[in-house]
């Protein structure tokens, strides 16, 4: 790979990371204090996230040289590492909407949730157009992969913008959880395509 695309690649791959973390860290802390499951969830994608950049830095570290070959071991590696994070983070949140809903437990009304979706929409809509498009130009198939992470986190910022905004408008106790399980389905989605992109570099 020449060296200018490597250094995109990995400053994609940093900025991803480096974001995700400080979102998460404030997700988390909020979705605690308040009782938001979307919003925990949403939190720890983003620490999934930030594995998913972090997966990436380590595939272009130990190689800066990128085949287009669909037998590429270290692409086909970082690609089957990127489908497990969807399935761990999808389990996990399906887990807790659905004991949330059970115990008909409601989270606290918090305006800081929808002003970390709002930017979340807005920083990740523009890191999601950049990753797609280098790893399609390029044919860097673990940027693409990972571009579907960078979307999956896309749909979420929205679905919980949509469950915490009719929770903290109407009141609608059950609206979190249910993004929750959304959210869950989502991710369980997209760990599967990704994982069948992995089969198909293979074939």
């Amino acid at each position: 790979m020449p060296e200018k695309l490597h250094k995109k690649a990995l400053l994609l791959s940093y900025f991803t990371v480096v974001y995700n973390i400080i979102e998460g860290i404030l997700s988390i802390f909020v979705g605690a204090s308040t009782g938001s499951i979307s919003l925990v969830g949403f939190g720890l994608d983003s620490f999934i996230e930030s594995l998913s950049g972090s997966i990436l830095i380590w595939r272009f570290t130990k190689s800066s040289h990128i085949s287009n070959s669909h037998t590429d071991e270290t692409e086909q590696k970082a690609i089957r590492l990127i489908s497990y994070t969807f399935f761990i983070l999808g389990g996990y949140v399906l887990y807790e909407s659905i004991t949330k809903l059970l115990r008909q437990e409601s989270p606290t009304q918090s305006v800081f949730g929808i002003i970390i979706a709002v930017v979340s929409i807005m920083v990740m809509i523009g890191l999601y157009k950049n990753k797609i498009n280098f790893g399609m130009k390029n044919h860097i198939r673990s940027i693409v992969a990972d571009s579907r992470q960078t979307l999956a986190c896309i749909w979420m910022s929205i679905t919980m913008l949509f469950g915490l905004g009719l929770h903290y408008m109407f009141g609608i106790w059950w609206s979190d959880a249910v993004a929750g399980i959304v959210i869950s389905m989502f991710l369980f989605k997209e760990g599967y395509n990704t994982y069948r992109e992995k089969k198909l570099c293979s074939c």
